[in-house]
């Protein structure tokens, strides 16, 4: 089937913006065709590609935006931790990964100042 490409294109652009979009393959998709057709279209270096790039690189910012404040009022502990991985130094981050190791202790006897050295008793005759 042939398309035209500027009418793909301007939908592509409709659906990217109206949608929210932030994935090629759903670019596609909305508009109806394949993903290779999208690519016969607008390949890889095109000014329409790398327009319609722009546009997906958009909406992901504005989604990581948009969940970075919710994280930030969140109460919940985990979208927290998620945050702060999203924001730490190298350090921190390293910090925050580590896993908790237990060190053994030295054994501790459970008596103290007691003889445990028993000697047979004879006595049993």
């Amino acid at each position: 089937m042939a398309y035209n490409t500027q009418v793909l294109f301007e939908k592509a652009k409709t659906e990217i913006v109206s949608k929210r979009l932030i994935f090629i393959e759903e670019v596609a998709t909305f508009i109806g065709i394949s993903k290779n057709t999208l690519y016969d279209h607008f390949p890889i270096e095109s000014n329409e590609m790398h327009e319609l790039k722009k546009l997906i690189e958009d909406n992901k910012i504005s989604l990581k935006t948009s969940m970075r404040k919710k994280w930030y009022d969140s109460e919940n502990a985990s979208l927290q931790m998620g945050l702060m991985k999203l924001i730490a130094t190298p350090e921190e981050l390293r910090r925050l990964s580590m896993n908790h190791q237990v060190t053994e202790e030295v054994e501790k006897p459970i008596f103290k100042n007691i003889d445990l050295d028993v000697t047979e008793n004879d006595s049993t005759e």
